[in-house]
């Protein structure tokens, strides 16, 4: 039998000592339906300075501009309790920078817990009945030129509402929970609401745990993401229900300012806490239900290199992708794991990146001078999808992918009430070339461009009746070495009649 120092056993009693002291914020001033901010900061710092202890809100709307979460700290909401967003920006101004609801930095043991809502009252923030349209990425390139789509001048025009959106942004505030270079950081059990912008965000931590969390954003809100991590590691997230007008759930390599390319250690270098890697690494992912206007689960961009992440009994649906892998800056993507996954995207309007691919992995860069980063080692396994496009594998000649594999995948394309207005173009948002940004592009089953190392083993696919004709074959390889294609089932769109089961350009086949 092992045997625990006493001293350990004497620090880990001390920890739940001090967590089990309560701070009140109605004892320091806070008053349902009114601004709270300096009464709940007030208890935060009683608890800090004390060393630690559980700050509580307790059963009521409680209204709040920017508070800064501290170490040792357990922010605990009660049940029927609410922290409520301000619409006052000048609620979220600490200094001259604008935060969001809660934000904690260089900390240490700090959780959120507890049966409580926290509402961002992200609506308020957005115009409701006017869209977000074409406008400019980051190196000053429009998002899409309609005339490389199929449908030419008609894709998109700016004149009608877009049902499925995106909103109009106004002015809003910061990301509504942030954690910057933390260790030991819990969330747990809470529900977060109407975000403005990302619900969360751990950049730089260390040894996360997100488990029964709700996050109920309204879709038609762009940038409302789900959980975001950046360059984190050692996370862990559970039994989630996430529902976004972003990405759901996101594994970046971001750095603090994001459309920079390269990375340094000089901003980790200047905390205490948090990851002191290049990596952003050892993510797992299970039992969670993901619903997104752009991918549900994304992997990919910024700086430092992501690896060592595994997603496993994941259903996603209604959403604009399902998977997505993009390597559009220089860092590299490897050693990914796709288990037990159901999957169900449609084609939306509106300006959201995709086009209702169940699985989506590109390699192209989005910056001008800039490489695309690795894509390699990623498996797909035991994958149920059905989607109104199809599987897409798209990298460069000048930098293949390396070992994709997909097993047991079954597959159904079927028509949507937007297939005519959108389908038949590639996206792979944001590149740096207009040429490559969004395109007419014929649509297969699986289609695979540029990869060494790619292999189908038990691959069903089938089609929806009356399917356009830019739906065409079963499998599209083109430019892919030592591929091994075994038990594939299915045949190319029997609309389509110059369809084949399996088309390959300048590819090569192994033997099982």
């Amino acid at each position: 039998m092992m045997r625990i120092p006493l001293l350990t056993l004497a620090l880990v009693f001390h920890v739940l000592a001090l967590n089990a002291k309560e701070y009140n914020i109605a004892d320091y001033g806070a008053e349902r339906d009114k601004l709270s901010t300096t009464a709940i900061q007030k208890a935060i710092d009683a608890a800090f300075e004390a060393g630690g202890g559980t700050v509580v809100v307790p059963a009521g709307m409680y209204i709040t501009g920017a508070i800064i979460l501290k170490s040792r700290i357990n922010l605990h909401l009660e049940q029927g309790a609410e922290l409520q967003s301000s619409t006052n920006l000048e609620d979220f101004l600490i200094g001259n920078k604008r935060y969001g609801m809660i934000y904690c930095e260089d900390a240490v043991q700090v959780s959120i817990t507890g049966k409580g809502i926290i509402n961002g009252r992200g609506s308020d923030f957005y115009i409701p009945n006017e869209n977000h349209t074409n406008s400019t990425l980051p190196n000053s390139v429009p998002e899409f030129y309609p005339a490389l789509t199929r449908q030419k001048e008609k894709y998109m025009k700016e004149s009608p509402f877009f049902t499925d959106g995106p909103l109009k942004r106004k002015p809003r505030p910061g990301m509504t929970i942030v954690f910057f270079h933390c260790n030991q950081v819990t969330i747990k059990d809470i529900t977060i609401k109407d975000t403005p912008i990302w619900a969360t965000r751990f950049g730089y931590c260390e040894d996360v745990l997100i488990s029964g969390v709700s996050i109920m954003n309204n879709p038609m809100i762009p940038n409302s993401d789900g959980i975001h991590l950046t360059v984190s590691r050692n996370v862990r997230i559970s039994d989630c229900d996430i529902v976004c007008g972003d990405d759901a759930i996101i594994v970046t390599g971001f750095a603090k300012i994001e459309n920079t390319p390269g990375f340094t250690s000089e901003e980790q270098d200047k905390y205490k806490n948090g990851n002191k890697t290049i990596f952003a690494e050892n993510i797992q992912v299970n039992n969670c239900r993901l619903q997104s206007r752009s991918s549900a689960i994304r992997i990919g961009y910024g700086q430092h290199p992501i690896r060592r992440c595994t997603f496993t009994n994941i259903i996603i649906s209604e959403s604009n992708r399902g998977i997505g892998i993009y390597a559009h800056d220089s860092s590299s993507i490897e050693e990914l794991i796709f288990s037990n996954i159901t999957i169900e995207t449609r084609l939306h309007n509106g300006v959201w990146w995709g086009k209702g691919e169940p699985i989506h992995l590109s390699s192209i860069s989005r910056l001008k001078g800039e490489p695309a980063g690795k894509i390699r080692q990623v498996q797909f396994n035991n994958i149920s999808a059905i989607g109104e496009q199809g599987i897409l594998v798209y990298a460069m000649k000048e930098n293949p992918m390396e070992d994709i594999q997909f097993q047991n995948v079954k597959f159904f394309i079927r028509k949507g009430k937007e297939t005519m207005n959108y389908g038949g173009n590639f996206d792979l948002r944001p590149t740096a070339s207009p040429e490559t940004q969004l395109f007419s592009h014929d649509i297969a089953g699986l289609y695979a461009q540029n990869v060494n190392n790619l292999s189908i083993k038990g691959f069903e696919l089938s089609w929806d009746k009356d399917l356009p004709f830019f739906f065409t074959h079963g499998i599209h390889a083109v430019n892919v070495g030592n591929l091994l294609n075994e038990g594939f089932y299915g045949s190319g769109n029997p609309s389509f009649p110059g369809s084949k089961k399996v088309h390959l350009e300048n590819a090569s086949m192994r033997k099982p």
